[in-house]
Protein backbone atom coordinates (compact mmCIF):
# COMPACT_ATOMS: atom_id res chain seq x y z
CA UNK A 1 0.00 0.00 0.00
CA UNK A 2 2.87 2.28 0.67
CA UNK A 3 4.17 2.14 -2.89
CA UNK A 4 0.85 2.65 -4.55
CA UNK A 5 0.51 5.63 -1.94
CA UNK A 6 3.36 7.17 -3.16
CA UNK A 7 2.93 6.91 -6.55
CA UNK A 8 -0.82 8.73 -6.35
CA UNK A 9 0.97 11.21 -3.75
CA UNK A 10 3.40 12.15 -6.60
CA UNK A 11 0.90 12.42 -9.02
CA UNK A 12 -1.17 14.35 -7.32
CA UNK A 13 1.69 16.69 -6.42
CA UNK A 14 2.47 17.44 -9.69
CA UNK A 15 -0.97 18.09 -11.16
CA UNK A 16 -1.18 20.26 -7.92
CA UNK A 17 1.51 22.30 -8.75
CA UNK A 18 0.13 22.93 -11.94
CA UNK A 19 -2.07 25.10 -10.82
CA UNK A 20 0.03 27.08 -7.66
CA UNK A 21 3.24 27.17 -6.09
CA UNK A 22 5.62 27.66 -3.34
CA UNK A 23 8.09 30.37 -2.79
CA UNK A 24 11.15 29.37 -0.88
CA UNK A 25 12.95 32.13 0.48
CA UNK A 26 16.62 32.11 1.34
CA UNK A 27 16.97 30.83 5.45
CA UNK A 28 13.64 28.51 4.18
CA UNK A 29 12.83 25.39 3.86
CA UNK A 30 9.42 23.94 1.95
CA UNK A 31 7.42 22.04 4.87
CA UNK A 32 4.20 21.29 2.94
CA UNK A 33 3.44 21.74 -1.02
CA UNK A 34 0.05 22.96 -2.93
CA UNK A 35 -1.30 19.52 -2.55
CA UNK A 36 -0.90 19.26 1.04
CA UNK A 37 -2.13 22.35 2.10
CA UNK A 38 -5.37 22.47 -0.23
CA UNK A 39 -5.90 18.89 1.52
CA UNK A 40 -5.66 19.83 5.24
CA UNK A 41 -7.82 23.11 4.77
CA UNK A 42 -10.32 20.82 3.47
CA UNK A 43 -10.48 18.30 6.34
CA UNK A 44 -10.15 21.42 8.15
CA UNK A 45 -13.38 23.38 6.76
CA UNK A 46 -15.29 20.34 6.24
CA UNK A 47 -14.69 18.80 10.07
CA UNK A 48 -15.43 22.67 11.71
CA UNK A 49 -18.89 22.21 9.72
CA UNK A 50 -20.04 18.68 11.05
CA UNK A 51 -18.64 19.76 14.30
CA UNK A 52 -21.00 23.42 14.13
CA UNK A 53 -23.88 21.35 12.78
CA UNK A 54 -23.49 18.41 14.68
CA UNK A 55 -23.64 20.50 18.07
CA UNK A 56 -26.79 21.90 16.76
CA UNK A 57 -28.60 18.49 15.98
CA UNK A 58 -27.13 17.04 19.43
CA UNK A 59 -28.35 19.20 21.95
CA UNK A 60 -30.57 21.76 19.96
CA UNK A 61 -31.49 23.86 23.07
CA UNK A 62 -28.19 24.88 23.75
CA UNK A 63 -26.97 24.87 20.22
CA UNK A 64 -30.13 26.75 18.40
CA UNK A 65 -27.92 29.83 17.32
CA UNK A 66 -26.12 27.74 15.06
CA UNK A 67 -28.94 26.32 13.07
CA UNK A 68 -29.72 29.52 11.38
CA UNK A 69 -25.68 29.40 10.15
CA UNK A 70 -26.75 26.43 7.93
CA UNK A 71 -30.49 27.72 7.13
CA UNK A 72 -32.28 25.94 9.87
CA UNK A 73 -33.47 23.04 11.62
CA UNK A 74 -34.36 20.75 8.94
CA UNK A 75 -31.09 22.27 6.57
CA UNK A 76 -29.10 21.78 9.34
CA UNK A 77 -30.01 18.00 9.69
CA UNK A 78 -29.66 17.48 5.74
CA UNK A 79 -26.25 18.94 5.28
CA UNK A 80 -25.23 17.33 8.66
CA UNK A 81 -23.81 14.14 6.76
CA UNK A 82 -22.82 15.22 3.46
CA UNK A 83 -20.61 17.84 5.42
CA UNK A 84 -19.51 14.52 7.37
CA UNK A 85 -19.17 12.47 4.05
CA UNK A 86 -17.63 15.15 2.79
CA UNK A 87 -14.94 15.07 5.66
CA UNK A 88 -13.94 11.44 4.88
CA UNK A 89 -13.18 12.08 1.50
CA UNK A 90 -11.18 14.63 1.75
CA UNK A 91 -8.99 13.14 5.06
CA UNK A 92 -8.87 9.47 2.45
CA UNK A 93 -7.01 11.38 0.12
CA UNK A 94 -4.82 13.44 2.99
CA UNK A 95 -4.35 9.72 4.52
CA UNK A 96 -2.83 8.44 1.45
CA UNK A 97 -0.53 11.69 1.18
CA UNK A 98 0.92 10.98 4.68
CA UNK A 99 0.58 7.24 5.24
CA UNK A 100 3.92 7.10 4.38
CA UNK A 101 5.47 9.74 6.93
CA UNK A 102 3.14 8.89 9.89
CA UNK A 103 4.62 5.31 10.35
CA UNK A 104 5.66 5.06 13.76
CA UNK A 105 8.90 4.32 14.89
CA UNK A 106 11.04 3.79 17.71
CA UNK A 107 12.18 7.50 17.67
CA UNK A 108 8.15 8.45 18.40
CA UNK A 109 8.01 6.32 21.04
CA UNK A 110 10.59 7.72 23.06
CA UNK A 111 9.09 11.22 22.09
CA UNK A 112 5.72 9.72 23.98
CA UNK A 113 8.05 8.94 27.06
CA UNK A 114 9.54 12.85 26.95
CA UNK A 115 5.97 14.42 26.13
CA UNK A 116 5.87 16.32 29.50
CA UNK A 117 8.94 18.10 28.96
CA UNK A 118 7.84 18.96 25.24
CA UNK A 119 4.62 20.45 26.89
CA UNK A 120 6.33 22.17 29.26
CA UNK A 121 8.69 23.97 26.82
CA UNK A 122 11.75 22.71 29.33
CA UNK A 123 14.10 21.69 26.35
CA UNK A 124 14.59 24.71 23.76
CA UNK A 125 15.64 22.09 21.15
CA UNK A 126 13.64 18.62 20.37
CA UNK A 127 15.72 15.52 20.42
CA UNK A 128 18.11 14.86 17.49
CA UNK A 129 15.51 11.69 16.21
CA UNK A 130 12.54 13.58 16.08
CA UNK A 131 11.72 13.79 11.38
CA UNK A 132 9.42 15.08 9.90
CA UNK A 133 6.26 14.38 12.58
CA UNK A 134 6.80 13.67 16.07
CA UNK A 135 5.16 11.36 18.25
CA UNK A 136 2.37 13.53 18.67
CA UNK A 137 1.52 14.60 15.55
CA UNK A 138 1.59 10.99 14.18
CA UNK A 139 -0.62 10.36 17.72
CA UNK A 140 -3.42 12.72 16.64
CA UNK A 141 -3.17 11.44 12.87
CA UNK A 142 -4.15 7.90 13.88
CA UNK A 143 -7.24 9.37 16.52
CA UNK A 144 -8.11 10.78 13.35
CA UNK A 145 -8.31 7.55 10.93
CA UNK A 146 -10.25 6.03 13.61
CA UNK A 147 -12.63 8.81 14.24
CA UNK A 148 -13.24 9.04 10.37
CA UNK A 149 -13.37 5.65 10.16
CA UNK A 150 -16.26 5.58 13.34
CA UNK A 151 -17.80 8.77 11.58
CA UNK A 152 -18.40 6.78 8.47
CA UNK A 153 -19.90 3.78 9.72
CA UNK A 154 -21.84 4.86 12.29
CA UNK A 155 -22.77 7.70 10.44
CA UNK A 156 -24.98 5.69 7.81
CA UNK A 157 -27.11 3.97 10.12
CA UNK A 158 -27.89 7.55 11.31
CA UNK A 159 -28.45 8.67 8.02
CA UNK A 160 -30.53 5.84 7.10
CA UNK A 161 -32.12 4.98 10.08
CA UNK A 162 -35.68 3.92 8.73
CA UNK A 163 -33.92 0.87 7.13
CA UNK A 164 -31.80 -0.22 9.95
CA UNK A 165 -32.69 -1.66 13.32
CA UNK A 166 -33.00 0.46 16.39
CA UNK A 167 -29.96 -0.89 18.69
CA UNK A 168 -27.86 -0.43 15.45
CA UNK A 169 -28.85 3.09 15.54
CA UNK A 170 -28.65 3.76 19.20
CA UNK A 171 -25.37 1.92 19.54
CA UNK A 172 -24.18 4.23 16.02
CA UNK A 173 -25.00 7.53 18.42
CA UNK A 174 -22.85 6.66 21.29
CA UNK A 175 -19.97 5.85 19.01
CA UNK A 176 -20.18 8.72 16.96
CA UNK A 177 -20.44 11.18 19.70
CA UNK A 178 -17.17 9.79 21.38
CA UNK A 179 -15.49 9.73 17.95
CA UNK A 180 -16.50 13.85 18.33
CA UNK A 181 -15.26 14.39 21.27
CA UNK A 182 -11.83 12.85 20.28
CA UNK A 183 -11.78 14.64 17.50
CA UNK A 184 -12.66 17.90 18.85
CA UNK A 185 -10.40 17.56 22.25
CA UNK A 186 -7.01 16.42 19.69
CA UNK A 187 -8.45 19.71 16.93
CA UNK A 188 -8.17 22.07 20.12
CA UNK A 189 -4.48 20.89 20.51
CA UNK A 190 -3.70 20.71 17.27
CA UNK A 191 -4.82 24.45 16.82
CA UNK A 192 -2.96 25.49 19.98
CA UNK A 193 0.25 23.81 19.24
CA UNK A 194 0.06 25.16 15.54
CA UNK A 195 -0.09 28.75 16.74
CA UNK A 196 0.34 30.06 20.20
CA UNK A 197 2.60 27.33 21.38
CA UNK A 198 5.05 26.54 18.63
CA UNK A 199 5.08 30.40 16.57
CA UNK A 200 5.99 29.78 12.76
CA UNK A 201 4.17 26.74 12.22
CA UNK A 202 1.31 27.88 10.86
CA UNK A 203 2.98 29.46 7.83
CA UNK A 204 3.88 25.79 6.84
CA UNK A 205 0.19 25.23 6.15
CA UNK A 206 -0.55 29.15 4.56
CA UNK A 207 2.44 29.64 2.30
CA UNK A 208 4.07 26.13 2.82
CA UNK A 209 7.73 27.20 4.12
CA UNK A 210 9.15 27.18 7.34
CA UNK A 211 12.54 29.00 8.83
CA UNK A 212 15.14 26.77 8.79
CA UNK A 213 15.33 27.81 12.72
CA UNK A 214 11.76 26.64 13.37
CA UNK A 215 13.10 23.12 11.18
CA UNK A 216 16.08 22.55 13.42
CA UNK A 217 14.28 23.54 16.60
CA UNK A 218 11.31 21.07 16.50
CA UNK A 219 12.26 18.44 13.90
CA UNK A 220 15.90 17.83 13.98
CA UNK A 221 16.34 14.72 12.41
CA UNK A 222 14.16 16.19 9.00
CA UNK A 223 16.13 19.27 8.98
CA UNK A 224 19.54 17.41 8.61
CA UNK A 225 17.68 15.53 6.16
CA UNK A 226 16.42 18.05 3.80
CA UNK A 227 19.81 20.27 4.66
CA UNK A 228 22.77 17.38 5.08
CA UNK A 229 24.02 20.03 8.15
CA UNK A 230 24.18 18.97 11.67
CA UNK A 231 21.09 20.79 13.13
CA UNK A 232 22.58 20.81 17.09
CA UNK A 233 25.62 22.86 15.27
CA UNK A 234 23.75 25.02 13.70
CA UNK A 235 21.45 25.89 16.61
CA UNK A 236 24.69 26.42 18.37
CA UNK A 237 25.94 28.70 16.02
CA UNK A 238 22.90 30.76 16.04
CA UNK A 239 23.14 30.69 19.83
CA UNK A 240 26.33 32.30 19.81
CA UNK A 241 25.32 34.94 17.15
CA UNK A 242 22.60 36.55 18.70
CA UNK A 243 24.69 36.28 22.23
CA UNK A 244 27.47 38.55 20.05
CA UNK A 245 24.73 40.30 18.97
CA UNK A 246 23.22 41.30 22.29
CA UNK A 247 26.54 41.65 23.74
CA UNK A 248 27.34 44.69 20.88
CA UNK A 249 23.71 46.06 21.34
CA UNK A 250 24.81 46.56 24.96
CA UNK A 251 28.46 47.99 24.67
CA UNK A 252 26.69 50.50 22.10
CA UNK A 253 23.75 51.15 24.50
CA UNK A 254 26.78 51.80 27.02
CA UNK A 255 29.17 54.04 25.05
CA UNK A 256 25.80 56.23 23.77
CA UNK A 257 25.02 56.87 27.88
CA UNK A 258 28.36 57.87 28.45
CA UNK A 259 28.54 60.29 25.70
CA UNK A 260 25.30 61.59 26.70
CA UNK A 261 26.40 61.74 30.84
CA UNK A 262 29.63 64.60 29.11
CA UNK A 263 32.85 64.18 30.93
CA UNK A 264 33.27 63.06 34.41
CA UNK A 265 30.18 60.89 34.11
CA UNK A 266 28.19 64.65 34.31
CA UNK A 267 25.49 65.42 31.93
CA UNK A 268 26.15 67.95 29.03
CA UNK A 269 25.95 71.53 30.19
CA UNK A 270 26.49 70.71 34.21
CA UNK A 271 29.11 73.19 35.36
CA UNK A 272 31.63 71.51 37.50
CA UNK A 273 31.44 71.61 40.95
Amino acid sequence: MSTSAERFDERARRDAARHGRTVVHRGELLRHPVYTRVLHWLVAIFFVLSLLSGFALYSPWLYRWLTPLFGGGPLTRLLHPWFGLAFDIAFFFQFLNWFAPMAWTSADSRWMRRVKEYASNEEKVEPEDVGFFNGGQKLYFWAIVVSGALFLVTGLPMWFDDVVPRWLVAVSYVLHDIAALVMLAGFIIHVYEGTAAQPGTFRAMTNGTVTEEWAWTHHPAWYADVTGRDPREDYERERRRLAERERAVEAWERERDARERGPAGRPPGTPAP
